[in-house]
């Protein structure tokens, strides 16, 4: 499980150093999504830290909305880098933030152990932020 305390705390430290404001955490205590998030927002736009329940793992995307109504969002994210957020980030001791561009390539099963060989045949996720960041039940 992923220090919620520590995912907290980078992101406030990572948002201070950007000119950012953590405006709000979104917490995932449901089956789906697999991760949570932390909105930053700037003067003209939102960008979401997402981070993985089961795994320090972090990267950048568009803010989702995590709620069963009127339906829940379930489709991949959309994965963003911003230069000065991604360099904060990478201070933060204990995750490692993967960016946009990681995410769009290629999954190598073998360097990712935590996807299931199952929801990989199942699920048939085209790109590694979608076998990693996902709403699978």
């Amino acid at each position: 499980m992923t220090d919620l305390r520590a995912f907290r705390r980078a992101c406030y430290e990572a948002a201070r150093r950007v000119g950012g404001e953590l405006t709000e955490f979104r917490i995932s205590d449901e089956p789906t999504p697999n991760f949570h998030q932390a909105i930053i927002t700037y003067s003209s736009r939102n960008v979401a830290v997402v981070c993985l329940r089961d795994a320090p793992l972090l990267a950048l995307a568009v803010p989702r909305i995590i709620e069963f109504s009127p339906a829940r969002e379930a489709g991949p994210l959309t994965f963003v880098d911003d230069p000065d957020l991604v360099a904060a980030l990478r201070a933060s001791p204990g995750f490692r933030l993967l960016t946009a561009t990681e995410l769009g390539g290629p999954i190598d099963a073998a360097q990712w152990p935590r996807i299931s060989r199952y929801d990989m045949r199942y699920w048939q996720p085209e790109t590694l932020g979608e076998g990693l960041f996902n709403y699978w039940d």
